[in-house]
């Protein structure tokens, strides 16, 4: 039988390399399930461009993904209690337009 006091003290050491670390700019998620799974598919759409490519794929569990919506709302509600509401405008058709493009 294990000791539930010994896992609460477990602790995970979590690398990032600098590649990650960077990130990646997204504008859009877009988002599957199955039953066994959720795949969100985060793109970015660039002016101009008649074509997005997929930036990053993440596949969670269900359990997972409910916790993953779970605290993207904690940490939601955290924000606009710092910074104020964040405004959102009913989502533009896709593709986004982004205005005039330029010419160099």
């Amino acid at each position: 039988m294990s000791n539930p006091k010994a896992q609460k003290e477990q602790k995970i050491n979590i690398e990032l390399d600098e590649a990650v670390a960077e990130g990646q700019y997204c504008n859009l998620a877009i988002i599957n399930h199955s039953p066994s799974e959720f795949v969100v598919d985060f793109v970015a759409i660039m002016p101009g461009t008649p074509k997005a490519k997929v930036k990053s794929r993440i596949i969670l569990t269900p359990e997972h993904a409910k916790r993953f919506y779970s605290a993207l709302g904690d940490n939601i509600r955290r924000y606009e209690d710092s910074h104020g509401e964040i405004n959102t405008q009913e989502q533009p058709p896709i593709p986004l337009n982004f205005g005039p493009t330029g010419e160099a």
